[in-house]
């Protein structure tokens, strides 16, 4: 089976935009493909992040990814940092990788202008490490939403450059994009992607957010101007949560079109958040269970980890090999 990685960073609380973009898709894709999943702990650290909770962030993401029905004796389960040759790799490869190329990434460029106290050289060379990532392990193809389309083109690029300069080593990794759910927009600003960050909390929907929390936060949201409940340009906010119904209940957008024809915005959010907390249920009740059993994660996290040293252990001795550095 041809190899998929991705990762999620151990930062915030993972919304139904993570789940519906990503994390879900990564659960059914485990039949397909030969898969590696991994928190990207040093991702996160490109701010700053309290130790105690980087750390519990960290448990909970990996909770989190086996709550969505990643199985770890399908897929490989594992922490960035716990394997050393990511750093080492992504050290390599800054030497080949051009600086031009990465002050024209759009996320550095975006995160830039919000970072008040100065840009870190971590969040320049952030698409250097996902590189890393990705080219360590043999990876085929990536899962990724649009805005990280980018960084998986200069993976490519990256691994072309070094091939060309010591030899055939690294596989030139394809995006793997869910087209619709790829981008869940904020429930209170549908010109924005929802986000971990939104300092409007009202703005997205946890994972582990209680029913109630749901109803009121659906409630909540904004829609357009009209009446009418349909999927249109000049109707984000509406499109937006039609695209969250039909996401979660497997319906098409056009069926929930017509089921809620001549019936007002009340009645949509009603169903939609009925929709979100049955689709949501298996997933919390498999959380509430890893949460009262934390032993079990440390072993996932301990047997992923040897797999993913073996592969990483491999690959970065040709590298050096051929280099020269051996």
């Amino acid at each position: 089976m041809k190899r998929v990685f991705s990762g999620i960073q151990p930062s915030g609380t993972p919304h139904i935009g993570n789940y519906l973009g990503a994390i879900k898709n990564w659960a059914a894709i485990q039949e397909e493909y030969d898969c590696i999943y991994c928190v990207v702990d040093l991702h996160a650290i490109t701010v700053y992040q309290k130790p105690d909770i980087l750390r519990q962030k960290t448990i909970d993401a990996i909770k989190i990814i086996l709550a969505a029905g990643i199985d770890p004796e399908k897929s490989i389960v594992f922490v960035q940092s716990h394997i050393k040759e990511h750093s080492e790799l992504a050290w390599i490869l800054n030497t080949i990788t051009p600086i031009g190329e990465l002050e024209r990434m759009t996320q550095f460029k975006d995160k830039a202008k919000n970072q008040k106290a100065g840009v870190s050289a971590g969040l320049l060379d952030y698409p250097v490490l996902m590189a890393a990532d990705i080219l360590l392990y043999n990876t085929d193809a990536v899962p990724v939403g649009e805005d990280q389309r980018q960084h998986v083109e200069l993976s490519r690029v990256i691994a072309r450059k070094f091939n060309n300069l010591y030899g055939e080593t690294f596989k030139e990794p394809a995006e793997l994009i869910r087209k619709e759910g790829a981008r869940i927009m904020s429930l209170t600003d549908p010109t924005k992607k929802m986000s971990k960050s939104d300092e409007d909390k009202f703005g997205c929907i946890d994972l582990t957010d209680s029913p109630d929390l749901i109803r009121e936060k659906i409630k909540k949201a904004v829609t357009d101007s009209g009446k009418e409940i349909i999927s249109r340009p000049d109707k984000p906010a509406v499109s937006n949560l039609l695209t969250i119904y039909s996401l979660f209940s497997n319906q098409p957008i056009k069926e929930i079109e017509t089921k809620y024809e001549n019936k007002t915005y009340v009645e949509f959010k009603e169903g939609l958040a009925q929709v979100v907390i049955e689709g949501l249920a298996l997933f919390q009740e498999k959380y509430a269970e890893l949460d009262k059993n934390p032993e079990y994660v440390l072993k996932v996290i301990k047997e992923g980890a040897d797999k993913a040293r073996n592969l990483a252990e491999s690959k970065m001795k040709e590298v050096k090999e051929k280099m020269g550095l051996v």
